[in-house]
Parts: C-alpha cells; sequence; structure tokens
C-alpha cells in the first residue's frame, strides 16, 4: 500500500515538474520572440543599444496605454507594425 502511495506521489511530481518546464518554455519563447519585436523595430540601432532608453520608451508606450489614448494609440501602433511588417518581409 505504501509502495503504490509512493509511486502515485512520484507520478504526480513528474507531471507536475513537466507542465512547469512547459510553462516555462512557452515564457521563455515569448520573451525571445519579443526581443526579437524590439531588435525588428532597430531600437538596438538606434538607442545604441543603450537599455534604459528602451525600457524607457516601452514605460511610456505602457503610460499612453494607460490614459485617455489608449484606443488611439492601439489603432496608430497596430497599423504601423502591420505596415513594418509587411515592409520587412519584402
Amino acid at each position: 500500500m505504501a509502495a503504490a502511495l509512493n509511486r502515485l506521489r512520484l507520478r504526480i511530481a513528474r507531471n507536475d515538474k513537466r507542465t512547469w518546464v512547459m510553462k516555462r518554455r512557452e515564457r521563455t519563447r515569448q520573451l525571445i520572440e519579443l526581443g526579437g519585436l524590439v531588435a525588428k523595430a532597430r531600437l538596438v540601432d538606434l538607442t545604441d543599444d543603450d537599455r534604459a532608453v528602451i525600457f524607457g520608451v516601452l514605460v511610456e508606450a505602457a503610460a499612453t496605454l494607460r490614459g485617455e489614448d489608449r484606443e488611439q494609440a492601439l489603432v496608430l501602433w497596430r497599423r504601423r507594425g502591420k505596415r513594418a511588417f509587411v515592409e520587412s518581409s519584402i
């Protein structure tokens, strides 16, 4: 009985770890993709890889999204982003 209970606990622990690893990989992939967008927008080159400036730009964008002009900014940025994706894939 105790051996069966231990096997069950080990199986649950393995499954929990597997789930944790999968979530971690998904998050890592998302962060890499977001970093790729920063590079694709040429922010690294335009700021001479000044991380404080890049972070400041992102903080400013977040502040805009918290403000009254949120919807207007989203429409504008989405349009520019789609256009930039098309232009960069040519």
